[in-house]
């Protein structure tokens, strides 16, 4: 089976709201809600909202893109169209029949101004508008961010408990690297949220080392975690990893994009430790229009780059399907 050229069923795990809207449909986003853009010239807005080699080169300047996503899907009607495009486009690109889609509405209700309570439903309606029109079965990932408080991360595990039966399936943590953050600190709101009926991810050993992936498997015992890709510099994590049945989300782009992996031949060595000690993960694309890529470019890229083959390819999108939290 060529999963890359047949019409197969694909499913993404990973991708985030805020970097997965065509520009043009954030450009008229923005200038719908009066939003005023440091520039009039569409052109360097799309360099503003893109991760190319000259805006981003390093994790951190790829964190800075998300300012202005964010910013502009700050409104219940921004986010129920964002919400819509991104699940149709993943249809409609990439056969995608199956998308959990995660953001955090906190960062889009402008401080308080504008209701948490509407952010949430307006995903939901993006959402339920995309399945009526497209076969694809979609949920909301809630995220947490590591430079909130602990409360304000409290009220988002509540929200997504709240929704769980409208399409929210699980939480996240992610977002830059704060000094107070621990992750054990969220052992008991995890436990809750599991208790809930959410499925449990956690970003990890993407720009933090082999010590995160640890941490966050043994206090938050997710069931997957967001990259995870430095578990490799580590035999003890890769063993905690595959003990516990972890799923990595693993995002090849994305990582070579933020320099957080070098180039195609440490993709190659990563890939190459998961598959010895056998390690479940499936390949997403992290954010498709932020990163100008798809599934099935990541895929082609693995493909071509001999770093997977096809079986692979087609094991990895079978762990998707299997990991998913959207449950029939």
């Amino acid at each position: 089976m060529d999963i890359i050229n047949d019409h197969v069923e694909l499913a993404e795990l990973h991708v985030h709201l805020g970097s997965s809207v065509d520009p043009a449909v954030m450009w008229e986003i923005a200038h719908a809600q009066g939003i005023r853009l440091p520039t009039k010239d569409y052109w360097r807005f799309v360099d503003m909202i893109t991760a190319g080699p000259n805006t981003v080169k390093s994790f951190n300047d790829y964190l800075e893109l998300f300012k202005w996503t964010d910013l502009i899907q700050s409104s219940p009607l921004a986010v129920e169209r964002s919400v819509y495009q991104t699940i149709a486009g993943a249809y409609r690109k990439n056969n995608i029949t199956l998308l959990e889609l995660r953001f955090n509405p906190m960062k889009r209700n402008r401080n308080g101004e504008q209701d948490l309570d509407q952010i949430m439903m307006a995903a939901i309606r993006g959402m339920d508008r995309a399945s009526l029109e497209y076969p694809v079965r979609c949920g909301i990932i809630v995220c947490l961010d590591r430079s909130f408080t602990y409360k304000q991360n409290e009220i988002l595990v509540q929200k997504a408990l709240n929704y769980r039966k409208r399409g929210v399936v699980g939480i996240d943590i992610a977002g830059p690297a704060s000094a107070s953050f621990k992750y054990s600190d969220y052992g008991e709101l995890y436990a809750k949220a599991k208790k809930g009926g959410l499925g449990l991810t956690a970003h990890a050993g993407e720009e933090e080392d082999y010590r995160s992936v640890i941490e966050v498997a043994e206090h938050l015992k997710p069931d997957r975690i967001g990259h995870g890709i430095k578990a490799v510099e580590s035999e003890r994590a890769m063993d905690i990893v595959r003990s516990n049945g972890i799923t990595l989300e693993i995002c090849p782009s994305s990582n070579m994009s933020t320099k957080v992996v070098r180039d195609a031949n440490h993709l190659r060595e990563i890939f190459a430790k998961l598959k010895a000690n056998k390690i479940k993960y499936t390949i997403n694309t992290d954010g498709p229009e932020m990163l100008a890529t798809n599934l099935k470019n990541e895929m082609s890229f693995l493909l071509n780059s001999k770093i997977l083959d096809m079986a692979d390819l087609a094991a990895a999108n079978k762990q998707a399907f299997e990991s998913s939290f959207i449950k029939q």
